[in-house]
């Protein structure tokens, strides 16, 4: 689905990622990064566009896809599945493939990767472009009913395990499908070569408490961290652009700009005529409001 690119294992942060690498190093670098429950395959539909002005990487994320899933519990915080860490993980991951300084294309939770990451990496990270996010924090301050609705996954995720572990691992296609499926364009955004590999990694063996993890961490240490960062009058320096969907549940739930403005310094951006999977409900919209910004 994505030509002119090679699959690699990628040692990085005490771990090994899955990452396309696009043939042509020559160009400026940018990091394509995902949300759940998918994978690197989310951009498929812009790849050959972005492809004309940047050399693209893009890995699953440590728990995602065929990237490895290292052990994580509650004893531990759930630090390893921090966005800190999963930040590391890519400034690393950029690194080691000789880009010291690089821009940044993220969705979901991938988006909350690149709000740590501008943070804990601003030498690092030269602009970032956040798809259908608000920040962690925000969104958990302000959950209301129809948020609690339309996120249940995210309390869902959260709770002890094996709970959730046990009810994902007994009908993982169901649960990706429903997950998925039940956003404003349903399943008929998603190529039928793209579904049948988020259905293949879905069912890969560590991958529902990964996930369970990712989210447990996104309410415990990455609030901590996030709170650290809103006492001390840290803030996101570099040019930030953010892009969220119409008709998904930022727009209704969420002041997405003002959201952001209170955690970045240089923030533009807008609604994009879609849902939540703007990368494959709106490629071309996402391009015509992305590029601009990213190839600055």
């Amino acid at each position: 689905m994505i030509a002119n690119t090679a699959l690699h294992r990628i040692a990085a942060n005490g771990i090994t990622l899955n990452a396309r690498v696009t043939d042509d190093r020559s160009k400026p670098p940018l990091l394509l990064l995902h949300g759940h429950p998918q994978t690197h395959l989310i951009w498929h539909k812009v790849w050959p566009a972005l492809g004309e002005h940047f050399t693209l990487v893009a890995p699953d994320l440590r728990g995602y896809g065929d990237s490895d899933k290292p052990p994580s519990d509650a004893s531990v915080n759930h630090a390893p599945y921090g966005k800190r860490e999963m930040a590391k993980d890519m400034v690393e991951l950029m690194q080691s493939l000789g880009f010291a300084r690089f821009r940044v294309l993220a969705h979901d939770r991938g988006a909350r990767v690149t709000h740590r990451m501008l943070v804990d990496h601003a030498d690092s990270v030269e602009r970032a472009t956040l798809l259908d996010i608000a920040p962690t924090l925000a969104m958990y301050e302000q959950t209301n009913m129809e948020f609690a609705r339309a996120y249940f996954h995210w309390f869902f995720l959260i709770q002890r395990e094996p709970l959730p572990e046990t009810m994902i691992e007994a009908n993982p296609e169901f649960f990706i499908e429903k997950m998925m499926g039940n956003r404003h364009a349903g399943l008929s955004a998603f190529a039928p070569e793209a579904m049948a590999e988020y259905r293949r990694c879905i069912r890969l063996p560590g991958i529902a408490h990964s996930i369970c993890e990712d989210y447990r961490a996104a309410a415990t240490i990455d609030l901590e961290h996030d709170r650290a960062d809103r006492e001390a009058g840290r803030k996101v320096t570099q040019p930030l652009q953010v892009l969220w969907g119409a008709n998904g549940i930022i727009e209704k739930c969420f002041k997405p700009l003002d959201d952001w403005a209170r955690v970045a310094v240089n923030v533009r951006g807008g609604s994009v005529p879609c849902g939540h999977y703007i990368p494959e409900e709106a490629p071309d919209a996402l391009l015509a409001a992305a590029l601009p910004f990213l190839a600055d």
